[in-house]
């Protein structure tokens, strides 16, 4: 840790919305990581958790440090070692114990943080028990380590990637698949440590690209969210002729898909993919969207008999409607996919092989298969820095307020729909962002949508 005396009193910049994230050594360290396990102890009442940790240099000791928290208040640590997030999700929900992920997902290789869960891979977030570690961890690192268990906890290792292998292919139609050749960039993350086995036995003529376990991440940034992190996978699905290609980020947890041209397909149009699958097997089921989700993702819900059921962003969010409604899968347009089958958790590689079983049951290419869940035209995300968010909503709120056909939502920051168009704006939690999303019927019509609002959101 930093010789500053606030940051071990302070931890706001280090415990975000759902997850602990920051600079390593800089912000935290393992005896910080040792407190956080300690508190994780305290807070959830365990008596045994469940560890894993992703390829980043800092990972393996962060993920030791803080099962030496969490023995010493009692608690029987399982490691899992080396493991993507929803390998990590997978063990807690098998084992039926609380878990705690170190990962930085696809930020820089100097940060490192933890995702924390409950038994059946429950979220920890702020309003569930996040805001109480953290709360533990500041008195903790002011006033000294807590004081230990009457009995300490062991530490014991387990390996569960063949069990979380064999679950995700229990959970899909396989059997049908005629082969194909795929291309798979790892971006040097924990798919090039999942895939294999979770591909092995499949008629698949597997292309791998930075496979190799590399927390420096020394080809790409692992982030398929931009587009720049997509270039090579584009290029190699071509120069293959390969059927498809998939993209993980950096702890694996999220999975994108380029046709056989090499041309993104939209998570929206993977969630309405996936949906109508899931449908097929939960006729009448509830699914989950986000709001800035394709319009075409709850038309096709409804089109194959579901309910299509909108949330905000996060998937705190998404995890907390899944429970509350049941719903059979859920869809971020950040490629985080959720399923009642995986404990309402997220894994992306569960949709992967969704788009595998769809692709390879049938013979037109993954651009047919696609193309009836591509029906609008979307901006993307696009980031504006703005001082006053509050103030540059209350004017674009001005602007449509009054507008016949128009109406609007506050559900996550601001949404202004029309029958030929829609946007949200939406202020970042942790940043002076304001994040905008446009669809609408044509390109034409979007771009002339985005053109007016990004003149008001940028004053």
């Amino acid at each position: 840790m930093t010789s500053d005396p606030t940051s071990r009193t302070d931890l706001s910049g280090l415990v975000k919305a759902y997850d602990v994230r920051g600079v390593v050594p800089d912000q935290w360290d393992e005896s910080t990581a040792e407190l956080f396990g300690a508190a994780f102890v305290r807070v959830t009442r365990a008596d045994a958790i469940v560890t894993g940790h992703d390829m980043r240099p800092s990972s393996p000791g962060l993920a030791r440090a803080f099962a030496r928290g969490a023995a010493a208040q009692g608690a029987d640590v399982t490691e899992t070692g080396l493991c993507s997030t929803d390998q990590l999700y997978f063990a807690s929900g098998a084992l039926g114990l609380p878990g705690a992920m170190f990962t930085a997902s696809h930020n820089p290789a100097r940060y490192n943080g933890i995702k924390m869960c409950r038994a059946g891979a429950a979220p920890v977030g702020q309003d569930t028990g996040l805001a109480e570690i953290r709360e533990l961890v500041e008195e903790w690192s002011e006033s000294g380590a807590p004081e230990p268990a009457a009995t300490p906890g062991t530490i014991t290792a387990r390996e569960t990637l063949e069990e979380y292998a064999a679950h995700l292919r229990g959970l899909v139609d396989l059997t049908a698949i005629r082969p194909l050749k795929v291309v798979v960039d790892a971006g040097n993350g924990m798919g090039g440590h999942t895939v294999p086995t979770v591909f092995d036995g499949l008629p698949l003529d597997l292309v791998p690209m930075y496979f190799e376990l590399d927390g420096t991440f020394p080809n790409h940034e692992a982030n398929p969210l931009d587009p720049a992190n997509l270039v090579d996978l584009q290029a190699r699905v071509r120069a293959e002729g390969a059927d498809l290609g998939l993209a993980f980020d950096g702890d694996a947890d999220r999975c994108f898909v380029v046709d056989e041209n090499g041309d993104p397909v939209s998570p929206s149009a993977i969630t309405a993919l996936v949906a109508t699958r899931e449908l097929a097997k939960h006729p009448g089921a509830t699914v989950i969207h986000n709001l800035i989700t394709s319009r075409t993702v709850p038309e096709v819900i409804r089109e194959a008999g579901g309910t299509p059921v909108r949330t905000r962003v996060g998937h705190s969010f998404i995890k907390a409607e899944m429970a509350r409604t049941g719903a059979v899968f859920g869809g971020e347009h950040s490629a985080h996919y959720y399923f009642r089958d995986f404990w309402n958790a997220d894994t992306g590689m569960l949709a992967a092989l969704h788009v595998l079983a769809a692709l390879g049951a049938q013979e037109a290419p993954l651009s047919a298969l696609t193309r009836g869940f591509e029906r609008y035209s979307a901006s993307g995300e696009i980031n504006s820095t703005v001082a006053d968010q509050a103030g540059r909503l209350a004017a674009i709120k001005a602007a449509y307020g009054d507008r016949d056909g128009i109406t609007l939502d506050e559900l996550d920051g601001l949404t202004v729909t029309s029958a030929d168009w829609w946007f949200n704006v939406r202020p970042s939690n942790t940043e002076p962002l304001l994040r905008l999303n446009v669809e609408a019927r044509d390109e034409e019509t979007m771009r002339a949508v985005r053109d007016k609002v990004l003149t008001t959101v940028r004053g």
